[in-house]
């Protein structure tokens, strides 16, 4: 089956199988920023926007995305540069594999809340996994990092 979408601003036209998830008709295509790591829906690896919604592609089916909007991080990838780069000043980076799902997060949370609270910012954050940090170091850097970008 053929669907069109748009990818990262470009209209493309993708072949898709009967219950194909969107994270394996991502990488199928090249965009393999688009990571698993669980199979449950439960650690945002494979965190993209969908018409601007940080979504989780693996628990969409490919064919629901006729005709929206689907961002990965090549799609941001200047504002996704300057976070990485943010973050690995700070200290809060590990090996790295989770961080194209947590910049994705932290950059939606960014457009969707203004000066959230650590309350926020940690229920928001809730969905991402990484199994190097303890998390804190992280909460420091987004914490700062949304200081920043506010001024």
């Amino acid at each position: 089956m053929q669907i069109s979408t748009i990818i990262n601003n470009k209209e493309v036209f993708l072949e898709i199988k009967k219950g194909e998830f969107l994270v394996d008709t991502l990488r199928s295509y090249g965009l393999l920023s688009v990571r698993t790591g669980c199979d449950t829906t439960s650690c945002g690896l494979c965190t993209v926007w969908l018409d601007g919604k940080p979504t989780l592609s693996c628990s969409v089916l490919s064919a629901r995305v006729q005709g929206k909007k689907v961002t990965t991080i090549e799609g941001v990838q200047k504002e996704a540069e300057e976070f990485a780069q943010f973050i690995a000043s700070e200290g809060s980076d590990q090996c790295g594999y989770c961080s194209p799902g947590f910049i994705m997060t932290v950059l939606a949370m960014k457009r969707e809340l203004t000066e959230p609270s650590e309350q926020q910012i940690i229920h928001y954050l809730t969905g991402n996994l990484c199994r190097c940090t303890g998390y804190m170091s992280q909460l420091r850097a987004v914490k700062r990092y949304l200081e920043v970008v506010q001024v």
